[in-house]
C-alpha cells in the first residue's frame, strides 16, 4: 500500500439511515462537549441575563416612560439579537475543530462524511434553545406578561431558532472557508452589527434618521423582532413572520450546498 493510498479518505457508501445516525451520534458528542465545558453556555445563559437587564433598565424610561411598558418591545429585540449572533459559534467551532485536526481523524472512520458538520449544526440548535428561555423567563421575572398566550410564545420561540439554525448555515460556511476561529468570528461580527443594531430590536424606528429608517425597514432582523412582537403580543401571525420563515428558507437554499461542497472538499 503506498502514501498515496493511506492519504486518501477511506471509499465508503453509506444509506440515507447511516447518516441521520451518524449525524445524530456526533451532534450527541457536541453535547458531551458542552457538559464537560459548560462554560462554553456562558454566551446563552449569562449574556441574556444581562442584556436583558441592562437594557431594560437604561432604555426603559427614556423610550417607553417606564419599564413595564418596554418590556413587550425590549423582549423580543433581546431574544432575537442574543440569539442569532450565538449563531456565530457554529462557524467557530467548526473552524477550531478542523484546525485541531479532529476532522481529519472522522475521516478515517466508516461514517458519513457530512455527518460531522450536521451535527454539530443539530447541536446548536440547543444552545438557542437554552438562550431562547432564559431570555423569555428573565422578561417574566420582570414583569413582562405576554398577551398572546404560551402557545404563541413557544411558537415564537421555535421561529426565532429556526432562522438561527438558517443562519447558522452561513457562519458554518465561514467556518470551512476561513483560515482561523479568530477571522470566523471576525467576519461574522461584522456581518451582526450593523444587521442587529441598525433595526427595530431596541428602540421605535420612527426615532432614527429617515435615510437609515429605509435600511431598517427592510432589515430582516427588524421582520423578525416584529413578528416576535405580534406573535407574544396579540397572538397574530402576519406578514412579518411569513419573510422572516422564507428568508430562512433561501439562506439554507443558498448556503447549505455552498458550505457542504466546501466541506466535502476537505473532509
Amino acid at each position: 500500500m503506498t502514501t498515496a493510498t493511506l492519504d486518501r479518505p477511506l471509499s465508503r457508501t453509506v444509506s440515507l439511515g447511516d447518516t441521520v445516525s451518524h449525524s445524530l451520534t456526533m451532534a450527541h458528542r457536541g453535547l458531551l462537549k458542552i457538559k464537560r465545558t459548560p462554560e462554553q453556555l456562558i454566551d446563552v445563559t449569562v449574556q441574556p441575563l444581562i442584556f436583558t437587564l441592562m437594557f431594560t433598565y437604561i432604555f426603559g424610561g427614556a423610550i417607553s416612560g417606564d419599564v413595564e411598558s418596554y418590556l413587550p418591545v425590549i423582549i423580543p429585540g433581546i431574544l432575537v439579537q442574543t440569539v442569532i449572533t450565538t449563531s456565530v459559534v457554529t462557524g467557530v467551532q467548526l473552524r477550531e475543530d478542523m484546525d485541531k485536526g479532529v476532522f481529519d481523524r472522522f475521516r478515517s472512520l466508516p461514517i458519513a462524511r457530512i455527518a460531522p458538520l450536521a451535527g454539530a449544526l443539530l447541536a446548536d440548535t440547543i444552545r438557542y434553545t437554552i438562550a431562547t428561555t432564559l431570555t423569555f423567563v428573565m422578561g417574566y421575572i420582570m414583569g413582562w406578561r405576554p398577551e398572546g398566550g404560551l402557545g404563541s410564545v413557544v411558537l415564537a420561540g421555535l421561529a426565532v431558532i429556526a432562522c438561527a439554525w438558517a443562519i447558522s448555515w452561513v457562519f458554518a460556511f465561514f467556518g470551512v472557508i476561513a483560515r482561523s476561529a479568530s477571522s470566523v468570528q471576525g467576519i461574522s461580527m461584522l456581518l451582526l452589527f450593523p444587521l442587529t443594531f441598525l433595526s427595530n430590536a431596541f428602540v421605535p424606528v420612527e426615532t432614527m434618521p429617515t435615510w437609515l429608517q429605509g435600511f431598517v425597514n427592510v432589515n430582516p432582523i427588524s421582520h423578525l423582532v416584529s413578528a416576535v412582537r405580534e406573535m407574544t403580543g396579540a397572538g397574530a401571525f402576519g406578514g412579518d413572520l411569513t419573510m422572516s420563515l422564507i428568508g430562512a428558507v433561501v439562506i439554507v437554499v443558498i448556503f447549505a450546498p455552498l458550505t457542504v461542497r466546501a466541506y466535502m472538499r476537505k473532509a
